[in-house]
């Protein structure tokens, strides 16, 4: 772990990363492709130690309130926040300012900060967002080796519902030969909507393999399932999309599942829901019904 000090801290799309690098340890990360220059090790986590005032200046000077969100390019919550709790101190600031907020994570750690994401649903809006891949804990163990397995997400998850914060479940990846099955897939939903999920985010039945997350994926599958990473790599060499055999019917079952339990299927419509702090909904309602 090293500290460096940011030049900013909010992307266009007011997106922020507090942390660069992970030590989930997911074989499929997508974070560790060459061309996010991301920290090599990547289990070396760079924290952004003066994001809280990089986020408080940008806060300031903000003309609207929006919603701030993190987690797309490394977890908020991996291991070392525990301590540094530098998750924790920016979202007092986006508590404190009338901000919403909408975080993304594997970890149960979030649960920490419970109290301050039902302070700002409260006020504005917040969403948890969970990556689910996988039914059986044992696979997740090995797929996801150092974060809590499925079974304790969707606890996670109730927590946050019963406390009346939304959450969108984020279903990828759907790994050939591993979780790309229709057992695995009902069992995915069978939990989404139980917790009354808002929407599922899914990008098909397959994974996405580029240079530097590639090669970790090749050498976790060799390890967990020998010979396997050999046929994979005959089956589909270096290509980017890898998509499962069974996509069309997996996906078919998907959407049918979603229209029939009232759960938002577009990935569009999750993300603008993602990005619309309450008064734009509001507005969105209102055009609606003038129309």
């Amino acid at each position: 772990m090293h500290f460096v000090e940011a030049k900013s801290i909010l992307s266009s799309q007011n997106g922020m990363n507090l942390y660069r690098g992970c030590t989930h340890g997911c074989i499929y990360c997508d974070s560790r492709s060459k061309c996010y220059h991301t920290p090599e090790p990547f289990e070396d986590i760079e924290v952004k130690q003066n994001a809280p005032e990089l986020l408080e200046h940008a806060l300031k000077h903000k003309r609207k309130k929006c919603m701030i969100g993190t987690g797309s390019m490394c977890d908020p919550y991996m291991h070392c926040e525990k301590d540094l709790k530098l998750t924790r101190r920016c979202l007092e600031i986006i508590e404190e300012y009338g901000f919403g907020a909408a975080v993304q994570t594997k970890s149960d750690l979030v649960l920490r900060d419970l109290d301050l994401l039902s302070s700002i649903n409260n006020k504005s809006k917040a969403v948890l967002q969970m990556t689910l891949t996988t039914f059986d804990d044992d696979l997740c163990r090995k797929i996801e080796p150092a974060v809590c397995v499925t079974s304790r997400r969707v606890e996670v998850m109730k927590e946050f519902r019963k406390a009346g914060i939304p959450v969108v479940v984020w279903l990828c990846p759907f790994i050939p030969g591993l979780n790309n099955t229709m057992e695995n897939l009902k069992g995915l939903l069978d939990y989404c909507a139980e917790l009354g999920v808002y929407g599922i985010i899914n990008f098909g039945i397959g994974v996405t393999l580029r240079e530097g997350n590639r090669e970790y994926f090749y050498q976790q599958l060799e390890k967990n399932w020998s010979g396997m990473s050999k046929k994979f790599h005959q089956h589909f060499g270096n290509a980017y999309e890898i998509s499962s055999s069974n996509n069309n019917q997996l996906m078919k079952y998907f959407y049918n599942f979603c229209k029939q339990h009232n759960i938002i299927s577009s990935n569009d419509a999750c993300f603008s829901y993602l990005h619309q702090f309450p008064e734009e909904e509001k507005n969105v309602v209102i055009q609606g019904e003038l129309f």
